[in-house]
C-alpha cells in the first residue's frame, strides 16, 4: 500500500503486503531500492522519511521518520525510530532496533538483536537495559514523539497520547479509495 506523498526512485521494487504512508510527512526513496514484504515506512510532520539509493528494506522492518544513507542494509525486523540517521554502507542487523534520534556514521554495524542509542551512538547488546534507558529516557520520547511531558512515578500519559494519536490518525477515515 502507498499513501500520501510517496516518491519512490528508479528501478525500485517494492514487495507485496509492504506500506509506504506519508499522512504525516512525505517518504523519499531514492533509486535501486528493496522494499520486502510486510515493511512499514511511515513518515512524519516532523520527520519525513528520506531513503538513499541501492538500500534494502528487509521484511518485517519498521521505519519512521528517518535518514538511510547510500548503501544501507537493514535487515529482517529492525526498526528505526523517528529522528534517526543512519550513515552510508551501514548494516542494521536481524531485529536490531535504532532509537529515537540517533545517529549512526557511515560503515556502521548493529549486530543481531542489538540497540544503537544516542547521539553519538552507543551500539548496546539487549541485555543492558539500564545503560540504554540510561541515553533513552533523555531522548524524551513523549515530548519528541507527541509533545508531551514525560509522567510523573505513578501516572500515565497513555490517556493523552490515545487521545491525540487516535484523533490523528481518523483525520482519513471519510478519504476516498482509489481503483
Amino acid at each position: 500500500m502507498i499513501c500520501g506523498e510517496v516518491i519512490i526512485g528508479a528501478n525500485c521494487h517494492i514487495a507485496f503486503g509492504a506500506v509506504l504512508t506519508a499522512e504525516g510527512g512525505p517518504v523519499v526513496l531514492g533509486s535501486h531500492c528493496i522494499v520486502m514484504e510486510n515493511a512499514v515506512i511511515r513518515g512524519t510532520v516532523r520527520h519525513p522519511v528520506q531513503i538513499g539509493n541501492q538500500v534494502l528494506v528487509g521484511p518485517r522492518a519498521y521505519l519512521t521518520g528517518c535518514k538511510i544513507g547510500d548503501g544501507v542494509f537493514l535487515a529482517t525486523g529492525t526498526t528505526i525510530f523517528n529522528g534517526a540517521q543512519i550513515g552510508a554502507r551501514t548494516e542494521v542487523r536481524i531485529n536490531a532496533v535504532v532509537h529515537l534520534k540517533t545517529v549512526l556514521p557511515p560503515d556502521s554495524l548493529v549486530p543481531i538483536g542489538w540497540v544503537a542509542v544516542g547521539n553519538p551512538a552507543e551500539i548496546l547488546p539487549p541485555g543492558e537495559h539500564d545503560k540504554i534507558w540510561k541515553i533513552q529516557k533523555l531522548l524524551d520520547f513523549p515530548r519528541e514523539i507527541f509533545g508531551l511531558e514525560r509522567w510523573e512515578s505513578g501516572k500515565s500519559v497513555m490517556p493523552e497520547i490515545a487521545h491525540r494519536y487516535t484523533a490523528y490518525l481518523n483525520q482519513h477515515r471519510g478519504d476516498t479509495i482509489l481503483e
